[in-house]
């Protein structure tokens, strides 16, 4: 790993707590409770598997939706229905037929700023098809462990070295992924903070539309200079093998990638990557350290870490709901849902139906596992799920290497799950070392 990005990745930055703080985050957003929703989900769970209302009116929680534009975008607020079973979570993530993605839809006319995750089939398979295979097993074991992660891992591991107490969810949860996609498209180390700063920005309206603009801009600009710089001169990199990538769609004959569509690529992965991985990671410490007895059992046992990171995943997905808009009338567990409802479906109450796993409120390292839905599922499951399982994985397993006797700081506030309905995560994560 070059100089540049292991510096960075050591240098303490006022941007990672302006970035990484998961309250502030779903406070600003507006999303933001104060309650655990999960009991709320369980009760909910036991009236039905599918329910007419959204979820947080279902849940009696103030209303807010990630996708207001298109929900209330025509002056009158959309209908909204809510799943929340493990198989009709299941049933309406492959119903890619009638329940699209289309919701995610932020521009208007054809442009399209989260690229793959607003297109529904065929367009979104030929996309999709055209970086897939950075991101298969193999790859995210192979290619990007040696070219990327295990060397920034090993540059916070050392730094964490000189010291007897850290806050790992500033220190770790936060750096490993952010500077792993951000290298991995071309960006030096010191423009990941930069970079994510400005793709936040496009996002927010706090700073007014002007705002957003010049925060396009600067995304945009960043990204048009990697490309041109590996037109000229490839390398092994996101946007090189972009750049190589064809797409092809049923009636419009095979074509390579357009500049634009590069950068609406590295956008969707550099927001995606560089922030649920964030919050995930810190669960999953959270979760073995909270109960010292789990971080014995798997620094003692490494086959473990991995169903670990498997059940951080069910247990409490960083990302607990996503929806769909209806373009026809279809019918989930019998609740009929009109063409042009929304369709809530709950990743978080799914994982816990008891009627797939024994104990659901439980994290069990033990339990035999089975597939959950944590990373979504269906067309659109996440695309660089084997890329954050890696990071993941590299970093715990280092931290159990160096910092065997690592536990939860005593004199510090404890941990504790926080954030909106729609993302969750850790307050902080203060320990000591050694």
């Amino acid at each position: 790993m070059a100089g540049g990005v292991a510096d960075a990745v050591k240098t303490d930055d006022s941007l990672y707590d302006e970035l990484y703080d998961v309250k502030t985050e779903a406070l600003e957003t507006g999303n933001y409770i104060e309650v655990d929703p999960y009991p709320l989900m369980k009760a909910a769970q036991e009236r039905g598997a599918v329910q007419k209302g959204f979820l947080r009116e279902v849940l009696g929680l103030p209303f807010w939706h990630r996708h207001r534009a298109v929900v209330e975008g025509g002056g009158e607020r959309l209908q909204g229905y809510c799943v929340l079973t493990f198989a009709k979570a299941e049933e309406a993530f492959r119903d890619n037929a009638r329940l699209s993605n289309k919701i995610y839809k932020m521009t208007p006319g054809d442009e399209k700023f989260l690229g793959i995750l607003e297109m529904d089939n065929p367009e979104h398979f030929a996309h999709r098809k055209a970086a897939q295979s950075l991101f298969i097993k193999p790859r995210a074991v192979g290619l990007w462990r040696d070219r990327w992660i295990n060397g920034i891992v090993e540059a916070i591991v050392e730094k964490l070295k000189s010291q007897d107490r850290a806050e790992l969810n500033m220190d770790l949860c936060a750096r490993v992924p952010v500077h792993t996609i951000s290298v991995a498209v071309g960006l030096r180390g010191e423009e990941a903070l930069i970079f994510r700063k400005a793709l936040i920005s496009t996002l927010s309206s706090r700073g007014g539309p002007e705002s957003q603009m010049a925060a396009a801009a600067t995304v945009a600009r960043m990204v048009t200079e990697q490309i041109e710089l590996r037109r000229k001169s490839p390398g092994e990199d996101i946007i090189s093998w972009l750049l190589a990538a064809e797409v092809d769609i049923p009636g419009e004959g095979s074509r390579h990638l357009t500049d634009g569509e590069i950068i609406t690529f590295c956008r969707l992965l550099l927001l995606a990557g560089g922030g649920t991985t964030w919050r995930q990671m810190g669960i999953l410490l959270f979760a073995l350290l909270d109960q010292r007895d789990r971080w014995e059992a798997v620094r003692a046992d490494r086959k473990l870490l991995e169903p670990a990171i498997q059940e951080s995943m069910r247990w409490n997905p960083n990302n607990p709901m996503f929806s769909r808009l209806a373009v026809e009338d279809t019918e989930i567990g019998g609740v009929a849902i009109p063409k042009g409802s929304v369709v809530d479906i709950c990743l978080a109450s799914a994982n816990r139906d008891p009627s797939r796993w024994d104990n659901p409120d439980e994290f069990d390292l033990f339990r035999k596992m089975q597939p959950h839905i944590g990373f979504g599922m269906g067309a659109h499951m996440c695309m660089g799920r084997n890329v954050a399982e890696s990071e993941m994985f590299v970093a715990l397993d280092a931290l159990m290497n160096e910092f065997p006797n690592m536990r939860i700081d005593p004199d510090q506030p404890a941990p504790f799950l926080t954030g909106g309905l729609e993302q969750r995560g850790i307050s902080s994560m203060h320990v000591l070392l050694k």
